[in-house]
């Protein structure tokens, strides 16, 4: 990997993620076999099927990867690459035919992150970034927003699948933030929530209950596009956490202070 150009990891990562697109198309609003997972929503004939297309490609080009997927935990027993997979983020979206959903692929080389993409298959947005590199969409540089105060400022949130004291908790978060801000939104989709961090098209975004291949593209895209992440306090996070702050910079001490009050 070390000898692998940028040029070329971006073409694989580009073809993964397409790729797992189309896949997930295929069986696009379409009657769905639909099966529950204990805490953690449904699964659809289409996580499975864009999942086994990604491990397929991964392990032909890469055979001594690790791999952590979301459906079918981890394969491989590589120690230099470790590939965070997401293949359908917003299952629960993508049932019901509500378009916000997104292939999400992190990857790291001997710990470190390297690159992430993120795309969106039915607006063909295809998010990328590497590791001091920068952030792009669709080949344009993303810089995150310059939004100053929060009452100008759109957020974004998820609930994760919380339920009772925790649920309330989240709520009372919600309430507070939404007091103080232009807006806030809750569209399901943690990934695609940060790509849209980096993207300036969100101004922040905040949620307890993560796994990795939920942020582990998402993060370095915020970065890499000039914003900050964090945990509910302050402090650095990694994917391997279970919360994240990711702003502009300029209001990450304003929103961690209404969500920790």
């Amino acid at each position: 990997m070390r000898a692998l150009s940028s040029a070329s990891l971006k073409k694989f990562m580009v073809e993964l993620g397409v790729g797992a697109g189309k896949v997930l198309l295929k069986y696009y609003q379409k009657k769905h076999t639909i099966s529950r997972k204990e805490g953690a929503g449904i699964v659809t004939e289409a996580d499975p099927a864009a999942e086994r297309y990604l491990l397929r490609k991964i392990f032909k080009e890469f055979p001594q990867s690790a791999v952590i997927t979301e459906e079918t935990g981890q394969h491989g027993k590589g120690d230099e690459l470790l590939w965070i997979l997401d293949p359908l983020d917003g299952t629960t979206n993508y049932a019901h035919g509500f378009p916000w959903f997104c292939v999400s692929i992190g990857l790291h080389v001997h710990g470190q992150p390297r690159a992430g993409l993120i795309y969106q298959p039915l607006t063909k947005e295809c998010f990328y970034a590497e590791k001091t590199k920068g952030a792009f969409l669709n080949g344009r540089r993303l810089k995150v927003s310059k939004t100053q105060d929060l009452k100008d400022a759109l957020l974004g949130t998820g609930f994760y699948y919380t339920t009772g004291k925790q649920l309330s908790e989240e709520i009372e978060i919600f309430k507070r933030v939404q007091d103080k801000a232009l807006g806030v939104r809750r569209p399901g989709s943690a990934a695609l929530d940060l790509a849209y961090v980096a993207a300036g098209r969100y101004d922040g975004f905040w949620e307890r209950g993560l796994s990795s291949w939920d942020v582990a593209a998402g993060f370095l895209l915020v970065t890499e596009a000039g914003g900050k992440i964090s945990g509910y306090k302050g402090a650095d996070v990694t994917p391997f956490d279970k919360e994240a702050v990711a702003t502009n910079g300029r209001l990450h001490s304003a929103v961690l202070e209404l969500i920790q009050t």
